[in-house]
């Protein structure tokens, strides 16, 4: 049986999101006319890459996180192509059985440490693997850290996505694979950055150009780490009552940036990126030295940038926060910008994580190429 703790935001797609080994085939409903154009998640159509990374530009507005671990007896490439099959047919099939494709439905899968270790220290600035090291203001526990599967799901509908979600959770407990930990989140409807629930704006110094991205985020090799990407999954439970109880004012100087417009402290507008250099005439820094804008910006750490796709989740009024999922090239850019963060940032004193887990991305499938071919061996 495979045990799945989906903590909803919405109670909808939290009843969709359980799995049980009896539960029933499901078929996704069709999108609704004048909706968002279908996604593909993760098919050759839409490209050597696997969608829900760079694709779609604006995150959808649902999601759900979650993280499994293989049986013993569960081959990895065997389990691995039979989830590519399954998201081939959620996303690539529209109409058939055993679901349809709603939307922007989008499905993102990446192979855990246990599995591609030996493969990934060749990577550039992932010596040793893809294990996390610790960091402060951790609640570690066995279930929420590590893991062998990461499966995130995206929708517009959160229907759509426990639906999804729960079929290939039958899939998976099929092959023997059982559930870790999952969580769903949301994020504001709009294009650009979005609020979250401190009411900042989120995500502006994401890597933005085609440059950018291919420097920052997608490997390009050696041989089947190609089109492959590292990702971070965090659930960052948050003190939401006591950063809202500072005043205004405080609050803007522990972003860095001003809850109003999300304007930059150092000046400029909206989605200008930090100047760290600016100060006052009489030489205090603008962004003061403990903002999170500042000790999280690329520039400071001597990192690339981390493409963020976070999303907000609420569990109840002692359990809410940032489900945190980054993608990039190297675990360090992710490792070097905590660290920075652990040693001194007004924000994280606010924040706990209670799950963690690194993941490698590998490039999309399609019905000739399954999902992590080269990675685990060929035996299906």
């Amino acid at each position: 049986m495979v045990r799945r703790s989906l903590l909803a935001v919405l109670p909808m797609a939290a009843a969709l999101g359980a799995c049980r080994p009896d539960a029933p085939e499901v078929t996704l409903p069709a999108p609704r006319a004048g909706g968002r154009p279908a996604v593909r998640g993760g098919a050759g159509p839409g490209g050597a890459r696997q969608a829900g990374v760079e694709r779609p530009v604006q995150p959808q507005t649902h999601a759900v996180v979650s993280v499994y671990d293989l049986s013993p007896q569960a081959g990895p490439a065997r389990v691995a192509a039979r989830l590519g099959e399954a998201v081939l047919e959620l996303t690539a099939k529209p109409g058939t059985a055993p679901g349809v494709a709603g939307g922007d439905l989008t499905v993102t899968v990446g192979l855990g440490p246990r599995l591609v270790g030996p493969a990934v220290p060749g990577v550039p600035g992932v010596p040793g693997g893809l294990e996390l090291p610790a960091f402060a203001r951790e609640e570690r526990t066995a279930r929420t850290w590590g893991g062998d599967l990461l499966v995130q799901v995206c929708a517009s509908d959160p229907v759509v996505v426990g639906l999804a979600d729960t079929r290939l959770a039958q899939v998976l407990a099929a092959e023997g694979a059982s559930g870790r930990w999952s969580q769903t989140g949301f994020r504001p409807p709009g294009n650009g950055p979005v609020r979250n629930l401190l009411g900042f704006p989120d995500g502006i110094e994401n890597p933005r150009t085609r440059p950018e991205l291919d420097r920052d985020v997608w490997l390009d090799g050696p041989g089947p780490l190609a089109d492959g990407t590292i990702a971070v999954v965090r659930r960052l439970r948050i003190d939401v009552t006591g950063f809202l109880a500072q005043s205004p004012a405080r609050q803007d100087e522990a972003i860095g940036r001003r809850k109003t417009d999300g304007a930059p402290l150092s000046g400029g507008e909206a989605l200008d990126r930090l100047d760290l250099s600016a100060k006052t005439p009489r030489g205090r820094y603008l962004v003061p030295a403990l903002a999170h804008a500042r000790r999280a910006n690329p520039n400071a750490t001597g990192s690339g940038r981390m493409l963020r796709r976070g999303y907000s989740y609420r569990n109840g009024p002692a359990d809410q926060g940032l489900l945190f999922v980054s993608f990039q090239r190297r675990l360090r850019t992710f490792t070097a910008t905590q660290r920075r963060l652990d040693d001194g940032d007004d924000l994280m004193r606010f924040v706990t994580a209670t799950a963690s887990g690194a993941f490698f991305v590998p490039a999309a499938c399609t019905p000739e190429r399954p999902l992590a071919h080269g990675l685990l061996g060929e035996r299906r």
